[in-house]
């Protein structure tokens, strides 16, 4: 396990030098414009206006992502079902709590800074703590910060991330390395040849698979039977939208996601998944994981990568 801390964090360093090869500093003198901010309503939801991204976060006062998500400048829809940056499934080893964290009860507050704070705190059935700070980067980009605090020994424990997205993305696509020597990188396309529901795996692929079939999966309601597919370059995945050019982007810390999901190609969930943790946290430890939300027009994959460059570097 140390050595994969290592060569993850020698991994970081070289997407920062990318990032800053390909994207460079902010020029002297060049000013920031201020970040946008979630605005607080009397129906205990937070609604955003960044003027490129519109929407609700915990609409309708519930344990829910971003919904009603619009493309401000040409109004395309961006979400459906449980919305973006939904927490769903959360495990420890062989064992599920409840159906999906939406269902916990949980509270919310809005900080100084225009951030959200959310807090599922423990139960009786739920040995832990945890925590979710939605804070936007820039007009198109939220950042989400996922905290656990165990409250007993847990094992295996994930927070399975779910983001859907509207049937104008019906193409998922995960950064994996090649098959042949592994020297090489590429934006996989989840084709339904290989599968309805495919699982990149982390670069530690063994404990990786060990936690993925560890039979969390194959319990009810609901169960998957996931093909596990190449190795992940990183945790960053993408769904492209072909009639309007916008590309939706999520992505996540190496040491922090040890496994992107996806259903198949045009299948209806049209969801993207972040397997975060996936380690033993001992009673009184807390975790965190960092997880990116962008949007883009036209983006090729080598922007994608550049983007992820950036992510990596605010990061550190």
């Amino acid at each position: 396990m140390a050595g994969d801390f290592v060569s993850q964090r020698m991994m970081l360093r070289t997407l920062v030098v990318m990032a800053t090869v390909f994207l460079g500093p902010l020029a002297a003198g060049e000013e920031r414009a201020p970040k946008p901010a979630f605005v607080a309503n009397d129906k205990g939801e937070y609604t955003f206006d960044t003027g490129v991204l519109r929407g609700t976060l915990r609409q309708g006062g519930k344990s829910q992502g971003l919904s009603s998500v619009t493309y401000v400048p040409t109004g395309a829809k961006l979400d459906r079902s449980m919305g973006i940056l939904s927490y769903y499934r959360v495990f420890t080893t062989n064992k599920r709590y409840g159906v999906g964290a939406w269902d916990w009860p949980s509270t919310a507050k809005l900080r100084p800074d225009g951030a959200v704070q959310v807090t599922w705190p423990e139960a009786p059935d739920r040995p832990f703590e945890m925590g979710a700070l939605y804070r936007w980067k820039d007009p198109q980009t939220l950042d989400v910060e996922t905290t656990v605090t165990a409250r007993q020994d847990l094992s295996g424990f994930e927070s399975f991330l779910a983001s859907y997205f509207d049937a104008a993305f019906p193409s998922p696509y995960v950064w994996t390395t090649s098959q042949a020597g592994e020297t090489k990188t590429l934006f996989l396309l989840g084709e339904k040849s290989y599968g309805d529901w495919l699982m990149f795996t982390s670069k530690g692929t063994g404990q990786a698979i060990d936690i993925i079939q560890d039979g969390r999966w194959k319990l009810e309601p609901n169960p998957v039977n996931w093909t596990i597919l190449p190795r992940l370059a990183a945790p960053l995945c993408l769904r492209r939208g072909p009639a309007s050019g916008l590309t939706v982007i999520l992505m996540a810390r190496p040491m922090d996601c040890f496994a992107v999901a996806t259903p198949c190609e045009g299948e209806s969930h049209y969801s993207l998944y972040l397997s975060l943790f996936g380690g033993n946290h001992k009673a009184g430890q807390s975790a965190r994981a960092r997880t990116r939300f962008t949007v883009a027009t036209n983006i090729s994959d080598e922007q994608v990568m550049d983007l992820y460059g950036r992510f990596v570097e605010d990061m550190l």
